[in-house]
């Protein structure tokens, strides 16, 4: 069974901070999360699910939309089976449930290529 469990939302100003973690568990990660990519997408109400970041396997490529470029970084603890997301500068526009999910392949922005996903977490910014 596989669990991907994020934590680390709230409300917060714009402008403010917030870090999303997402803590992989079940027989599949014990073997290697390493040999996984891991992604963060979100989605705000009456909108579809959008790709915000994504890690490749060994962690040593990372990739952003636009919209959050230069704002959030995305990071993982293969060690702790972990998967972070670091939001700086937010905005109001930011304002979604944000989930963590993970596929077997390389890195992949739509979020029909995920195998695995997380429940969510909200993520609310006031302006």
């Amino acid at each position: 069974q596989v669990q991907l469990v994020e934590s680390g939302g709230g409300l917060v100003q714009a402008g403010g901070s917030l870090r999303l973690s997402c803590v992989a568990s079940g027989r599949t990660f014990s073997i290697a999360f390493s040999i996984y990519t891991m992604g963060w997408f979100r989605q705000a109400p009456g909108k579809e699910r959008e790709f915000v970041a994504a890690i490749a396997r060994s962690g040593g490529s990372a990739y952003y939309a636009d919209s959050v470029k230069g704002r959030f970084t995305i990071s993982r603890d293969n060690a702790k089976n972990t998967l972070y997301l670091q939001m700086n500068s937010l905005k109001p526009e930011d304002t979604a449930v944000y989930y963590c999910a993970t596929r077997g392949g390389g890195v992949e922005v739509a979020a029909h290529k995920y195998n695995y996903w997380g429940q969510g977490t909200q993520v609310t910014v006031s302006s």
